[in-house]
């Protein structure tokens, strides 16, 4: 008996040391792809090594953590997902015996404990640390930044365990609601937690459904539409002609003119953007031009569909089985039984709509115009920027398991402190949240594809004057007529 509880204790030591190194190899790929990826993005700064370097060194290494965690929540369901399938295809094979349910269970946890860290700790302390700049009296330098960064946080968190003290007391006026507060570990920052997840989650609902509309239009600008009745040499030629004069302007004004200057610019800047396109189009092939466009155009068509779809079949089924509710039954657990109910080609759907929704929000989000400001461009984006973006993605990520589960695209259970949202046993809530995603979707996509349609109304009725659409930002700069003219340049 003395030597089997050795053996155990051995085996549960080398699965914990297997288990740790699997996750720390992980996080280290995913956070050396989030540095390449904020390094991109990130204003180019003097390299002297100054206090302020310093400083943007910190804050970017903070941030650099954030993204990496918000990948790996992103990528944990999908990862979960086939885990689980894997495990009931070669239930006894010896090379995935790491790939196991305690390994999933560390995952969820560490992800959501990170989660935490990253959105209460590390993005205020990153932000703060970018803005102080020392009491008055003391001796400037790293250390009284690091100082009033700590007061400043200190005084974050009594203000937000007051609110969500008197919250909790105007939602749930019981004492034993109230003494529970006293428990941070246990209690306060899961609720807090399910607090953010829920503005997640309504930020997803906002920002899916116009993500889904505008994908559409943002895969017609990435890959190459076909030429019906368009002649693209005289295009080419017009717009070269128009090159030559605006440079012919811009050689022949003054110095002093710098307003004129800077318009003349930005409009050649405009005609060189459109050229580049229009030869990008000529040398393309037949096949990218007349097949990948229309393929592409239709599988996203296919996929919102298919989104939709399984939404009002969770409708339906919340109306009709109480077990569909996000908060129900445990399930069966990892490699116990298949998650979807056409095996592993219904599992490889649901990872696919699952990223192709993570995908459609961030382009969602991007698109509106409250967070239009947040988005980042190539080697000109400060860090305060950078720390908006991450905290962003980061409370979209985290939200993206609770929306993929609400809205039945999946039925893995949440596990870890994901699961832990008092909410998602609300029927209402839920019910709510699936007819509006429908709703809302739908709506969307109406407009998308009746925008054309629209437009020639108005301007029949003469309405086009009074700007009652806004289909224009979804056109691009110029519009190439069917005789080759441009209509707007």
């Amino acid at each position: 008996e003395g030597q089997d509880e050795v053996s155990a204790r051995e085996q549960h030591f080398h699965s914990q040391v297997r288990e740790s190194t699997i996750c720390f190899l992980l996080f280290a790929i995913l956070y050396v792809v989030s540095y390449f990826i904020i390094t991109r993005y990130k204003r180019k700064s003097d390299e002297q090594e100054d206090e302020d370097a310093i400083v943007n060194r910190i804050s970017l290494f903070l941030s650099t953590f954030t993204l990496a965690v918000s990948a790996g929540a992103v990528l944990l369901l999908p990862f979960s997902i086939i885990s689980n399938e894997i495990l009931l295809s070669f239930p006894h094979n010896y090379y995935i015996q790491w790939l196991n349910g305690s390994l999933i269970h560390g995952l969820w946890n560490l992800a959501s404990l990170f989660s935490n860290l990253c959105l209460f700790v590390l993005m205020p302390f990153a932000f703060f640390f970018l803005e102080s700049e020392g009491f008055a009296g003391l001796k400037k330098g790293i250390r009284a930044r690091i100082l009033e960064t700590l007061v400043m946080l200190l005084l974050l968190a009594l203000l937000i365990l007051g609110i969500v003290w008197v919250a909790s007391a105007l939602i749930d006026n019981d004492a034993a609601s109230m003494e529970s507060l006293y428990d941070l570990w246990e209690f306060y920052l899961p609720y807090l937690y399910s607090c953010i997840s829920l503005m997640g989650c309504l930020l997803l609902l906002l920002c899916t459904p116009v993500g889904l509309s505008r994908m559409f239009t943002v895969m017609g600008q990435l890959l190459v539409k076909p030429t019906i009745l368009e002649d693209l040499d005289e295009q080419i030629y017009i717009i070269t002609l128009e090159e030559e004069a605006l440079q012919r302007r811009l050689n022949g004004l003054s110095s002093s003119v710098e307003c004129n200057i800077m318009e003349l610019e930005q409009e050649l800047e405009n005609v060189k953007t459109l050229k580049t396109k229009l030869e990008r189009r000529k040398k393309a092939s037949a096949w990218e031009r007349n097949l990948v466009y229309p393929a592409v155009m239709v599988l996203l068509l296919i996929e919102t569909s298919i989104s939709v779809l399984l939404v009002a079949c969770n409708i339906l089924c919340l109306l009709v089985d109480e077990t569909a509710m996000p908060k129900g039954t445990r399930g069966p657990g990892i490699g116990n039984a298949s998650l979807s109910t056409f095996g592993f080609v219904g599992a490889a759907l649901e990872i696919i709509l699952i990223f192709y929704l993570m995908v459609s929000s961030v382009v969602g989000f991007y698109s509106l115009r409250f967070f239009g400001n947040f988005t980042p461009k190539k080697d000109d984006t400060t860090m305060t920027k950078i720390i908006g973006n991450c905290v962003s993605i980061l409370v979209l990520s985290s939200a993206l398991p609770v929306m993929s589960r609400t809205l039945g695209i999946t039925r893995f259970d949440l596990l870890g402190d994901f699961g832990r949202f008092n909410w998602l046993g609300n029927f209402y809530i839920v019910l709510s949240y699936n007819l509006l995603f429908a709703i809302v979707t739908t709506l969307c996509l109406v407009r998308k594809f009746t925008s054309a349609v629209r437009e020639e109304l108005f301007k029949a009725l003469g309405l086009h004057k009074l700007h009652l659409s806004n289909t224009s930002r979804d056109s691009e700069t110029a519009k190439p007529s069917v005789n080759g003219h441009q209509k707007a340049l």
